[in-house]
C-alpha cells in the first residue's frame, strides 16, 4: 500500500475509533442519566401487568406507552447490559414514574407483583369456596371442587383423604393475579397443616378418635353455633352424645348431604338415610361437612365437661342446653314453637 493511501486510511479509521468512542461515551452517559432519573416526580402509583411470554421489546413498549419511562430503547439497551432481559417476570405490579427506570427493573425482576386478597371465613365447604375463589377471579368453580377431589391432586397436599374438605384452612390469603387453582388449594391446605400443633394430634388419640374424626367433628360444632363461645359446649353435647352411643341428631350434617338444599329442611330430609345423615345413622357422619376454624377443632379436642346431652337454638345465635329429654323438649316449646 503506498504512503498517501495508507495515511489516508489511518486517517479514516482513527476518525471512525474516535466517532465510536465519543459516541459509546454519549450514549453510557444517556444511560446513566435515564436509568437514574423518573420520567414524572409527581406521578401516582398504577398497575402494570407483564403477560406470559411478552418479549421485553413490547415490555418496554408498553412502559414507555404508560409514561412509566420516557425511552424504550434506553430501558432494553439497560436491561440487556443488566443481563435481565430473561428474569422479567409475568404479573400485575404496581408503579409509578416518580420511579427511576433502574428501580422499576429491579421490580419486575423480583417479581414483587400485586396481590389479591382472597377471605375465607370459618364454615364454609368446597362448594362454597370454589365459589368465592370464582368470584376473585382466578378460577373455575368446577375446577376448584374437581381438584378437592382428585386423589393424584389431593396426594401433593400430604393429605390422605379422599377429599380436601375440611382441609382447607380458613383465612385472609393474597395471591397474585394469574394463580391457579392449584395453587390457591396447596396453599390452604399446607396452612392447615402448619396451623396444627403436633400435641392436638397427641390429644385426638388420648381421645380415642384420629385426626380425621376430630376435624369431622369440628366441622359439625363450626356449622352448629352462631356464637364462638358456645363451641366448647358444644362439643360436649357431641363428645357425651358419641359415648352413650346416641345419634348426633345434627341438621348441618342432614342439610349436607341434601342434593341442590333449597334452604328449608323438612321431616322427608330427616327421615331419608345418607351417608351424612346423623338422625339416620350413629356416630359420625362419612367426612367434614365444612372446613372448621381453629378455634372449633380446640373445641373438638377439649370439649368442656358437662352432662348436657341436648341444645335447642334460642333463634339469637346461642342455645338452651338440656340434660334430659323432658328439659329439651320444654326448650324446644319455649323458644322454636313459642308456647
Amino acid at each position: 500500500m503506498q504512503k498517501p493511501k495508507l495515511k489516508l486510511f489511518l486517517t479514516s479509521f482513527l476518525t471512525l475509533f474516535i466517532l465510536l468512542f465519543a459516541g459509546s461515551g454519549i450514549l453510557i452517559l444517556q444511560i446513566k442519566k435515564f436509568i437514574d432519573t423518573p420520567s414524572n416526580p409527581e406521578a401516582q402509583n398504577q398497575i402494570f401487568e407483564i403477560r406470559p411470554g411478552q418479549s421485553l421489546h413490547r415490555i418496554s413498549a408498553n412502559l414507555e406507552k404508560e409514561n412509566l419511562i420516557s425511552n424504550k430503547s434506553l430501558f432494553k439497551i439497560y436491561t440487556r447490559i443488566k443481563g435481565s432481559a430473561k428474569k422479567l417476570q409475568a404479573g400485575e405490579y404496581i408503579l409509578s414514574a416518580s420511579q427511576s427506570p433502574q428501580t422499576l427493573l429491579a421490580t419486575l425482576t423480583r417479581g414483587k407483583v400485586k396481590l389479591y386478597r382472597l377471605t375465607i371465613p370459618e364454615g364454609l365447604n368446597i362448594k362454597e369456596i370454589g365459589q368465592l375463589v370464582e368470584t376473585a377471579g382466578f378460577c373455575s368453580k368446577t375446577q376448584f371442587i374437581k381438584l378437592c377431589k382428585d386423589g393424584p391432586f389431593i396426594a401433593e397436599t400430604s393429605i390422605h383423604e379422599r377429599s380436601l374438605e375440611g382441609y382447607l384452612f380458613p383465612d385472609t390469603y393474597f395471591f397474585p393475579k394469574n394463580s391457579t387453582c392449584h395453587t390457591i388449594i396447596l396453599a390452604m391446605a399446607k396452612h392447615f397443616q402448619i396451623m396444627l400443633p403436633n400435641t392436638w394430634k397427641t390429644r385426638a388419640k388420648k381421645l380415642g378418635l384420629t385426626l380425621h374424626e376430630v376435624i369431622i367433628l369440628a366441622s359439625i360444632i363450626e356449622k352448629e353455633t352462631g356464637d364462638a363461645k358456645e363451641r366448647p359446649l358444644i362439643s360436649s353435647v357431641f363428645h357425651n352424645r358419641l359415648k352413650k352411643g346416641m345419634r348426633l341428631e345434627s341438621d348441618p350434617t342432614v342439610i349436607y348431604g341434601i342434593k341442590d338444599f333449597d334452604g328449608n329442611i323438612r321431616r322427608i330430609h330427616l327421615r331419608t338415610k345418607t351417608p351424612y345423615n346423623t338422625y339416620q345413622i350413629k356416630g359420625l357422619p362419612a367426612g367434614p361437612i365444612a372446613n372448621p376454624g381453629k378455634k372449633a377443632i380446640e373445641a373438638a379436642l377439649f370439649p368442656v365437661k358437662s352432662d348436657y346431652l341436648f341444645f335447642v337454638s334460642k333463634k339469637d345465635t346461642t342455645h338452651k342446653f338440656s340434660k334430659t329429654m323432658e328439659e329439651h323438649n320444654r326448650a324446644v316449646r319455649k323458644y322454636q314453637l313459642r308456647r
